[in-house]
């Protein structure tokens, strides 16, 4: 098993998934050891929940599980990347959508673009 470092964040480390098919990015979450070993046991992503402070397989109750295809880490093995493919209807959002990334935030640069067109009017 990898080295991963949990010490940097209090036993926690960012775990991002994504598609393995398409590329695209469909959640962020976080592991802590105990999690990790369950995702390398089991092959589907295992999150540590910080509201419930449990043990989270995504998809248990829905049937979207995250199988994970393959693992990576980064250069400080201080955070985790799951290419996966998702199971069932495919969506990983409660919302009802296939990424958890689904709200725009205006950066400041394109308000000031705006702000520019809106005075030459």
């Amino acid at each position: 098993m990898e080295r991963i470092d949990f010490d940097k964040m209090d036993g926690l480390v960012p775990g991002i998934v994504q598609d393995a098919r398409t590329g695209e990015v469909l959640m962020l979450g976080f592991l802590n050891p105990t999690s990790y070993a369950k995702t390398l046991e089991t092959g589907f992503v295992t999150f540590w929940s910080r509201t419930r402070q449990k043990l989270w397989m995504k998809g248990e109750t829905s049937g979207n599980r995250l199988r994970v295809v393959s693992a990576s880490t980064d250069c400080d093995n201080d955070t985790l990347l799951f290419r996966v493919e998702v199971e069932g209807d495919g969506l990983v959002c409660h919302e009802g959508t296939v990424s958890r990334f689904t709200r725009p935030v205006t950066l400041n640069t394109q308000m000031d673009a705006q702000k520019a067109e809106a005075a030459r009017g």
